[in-house]
C-alpha cells in the first residue's frame, strides 16, 4: 500500500487494538501450551530493519551495530533463508516475545512527512523460529514465520520529502519495484526469478516462492485523491494471489536434525576462517 495507509498499525496495532503480530504471538503460545505434554518446543526470534538498502539488527543495543560483524543473507541446508551474524533471541513466553518486538520497534527509523506524522522509513522483518521435538519419537519439526512490515510506496510530489527523507523514499521505492518484478516472474513461471536484485527480495525469497504458505495484506485509502495508488495496490495483490507454492513439513529424526545443525555450524566456521585468511593475505 501507499505511504500513510496504516500498514504498521495493521501489523502491530496498539495495546487497545492489537495488530497481526501480537495476535500471532498469542496464538503461537496458546498452541504450544496445548501440546506441552507430548512435545518440547523452543521458540526464538530475530528482528531486522532494511534501511536505505542496509540491513540493521534491531535486537542489538543502539551504537553497538558498528562493532558487529556484517549481516549476510544466506540459505541453510533446507534452502531456508537466514541472516548470518544476526541476533537470535530465545523467548520462553508470549510476554518475552512481545517485549523483544517492542524493544526492536522502538529503534526503527521513522520520520514525519506530509502524508504521515510517524512515517516508517524502512522495511521491518520479524522472524520467529519454532523447533518442536516429540518426546516419544524424538522427531524434530522446524518452522519459520516471517512477518514483514513493508514501507509504503511514496510519491515525492505528495510527501514533499527532501534531503535524507528523499533518499529514503527513493530506496524504498526501488526495493518495492524489485518485489513487483519477483512477483511478476513467479506468476509468469519464468525460468529466472530476480531474487538477487535486491536485499528485500532475497530476504523474502523462501516466503514468496519456497516451501511456505504466504499471506499478503493490502492496505488501501478511501480518499479519491489516492485512487490511482489504490488501483495499483489491488493490481499488485491480484498478481501475488496467483503464486502457488508446494508446502512440505520440515521433519527429521532428532539425530538427523542434530547432524545437519553441526554441518551448518561447521560450514559457517569454515567461511569465517576463509574470510580471515583473505583479510590477512591482503
Amino acid at each position: 500500500g501507499e505511504r500513510g495507509e496504516e500498514k504498521t498499525h495493521t501489523m502491530y496495532g496498539s495495546v487497545e487494538d492489537p495488530g497481526l503480530v501480537p495476535r500471532v504471538a498469542e496464538e503461537l503460545f496458546r498452541s504450544i501450551g496445548k501440546c506441552a505434554a507430548e512435545s518440547q518446543v523452543r521458540v526464538s526470534c530475530s528482528m531486522l530493519e532494511l534501511y536505505r538498502d542496509e540491513l540493521m539488527d534491531l535486537l542489538i543495543p543502539a551504537g553497538h551495530n558498528r562493532n558487529s560483524p556484517a549481516l549476510e543473507i544466506k540459505r541453510d541446508w533446507r534452502g531456508s533463508v537466514y541472516v548470518a551474524n544476526a541476533s537470535v533471541r530465545e523467548v520462553l513466553t508470549q510476554e518475552d516475545l512481545l517485549s523483544s518486538i517492542l524493544e526492536a520497534v522502538e529503534r526503527r527509523h521513522v520520520a514525519a512527512t506530509r502524508m504521515n506524522a510517524d512515517s516508517s522509513r524502512s522495511h521491518l522483518i520479524l522472524t520467529i523460529f519454532v523447533e518442536s521435538t516429540n518426546q516419544q519419537t524424538g522427531q524434530v519439526a522446524m518452522a519459520k514465520l516471517t512477518l514483514c512490515d513493508l514501507a509504503g510506496s511514496e510519491r515525492l510530489k505528495k510527501s514533499k520529502a527532501s534531503g535524507t527523507q528523499m533518499k529514503e523514499a527513493q530506496a524504498m521505492n526501488k526495493s518495492l519495484t524489485a518485489l513487483v518484478d519477483v512477483i511478476e516472474a513467479l506468476t509468469q513461471h519464468a525460468k529466472h526469478v530476480p531474487y538477487r536484485n535486491h536485499k528485500l527480495t532475497q530476504l523474502l525469497s523462501d516466503s514468496l516462492g519456497g516451501n511456505a504458505k504466504t499471506l499478503m495484506i493490502v492496505c488501501c485509502s478511501p480518499v479519491s485523491g489516492n485512487s490511482e495508488e489504490t488501483v495499483q495496490a489491488l493490481s499488485y495483490a491480484s498478481r501475488a494471489k496467483l503464486i502457488l507454492n508446494k508446502v512440505v513439513r520440515n521433519k527429521d529424526s532428532q539425530e538427523v536434525a542434530r547432524l545437519k545443525k553441526v554441518v551448518q555450524i561447521m560450514s559457517q566456521e569454515l567461511e569465517e576462517a576463509r574470510a580471515k585468511g583473505y583479510q590477512a593475505a591482503a
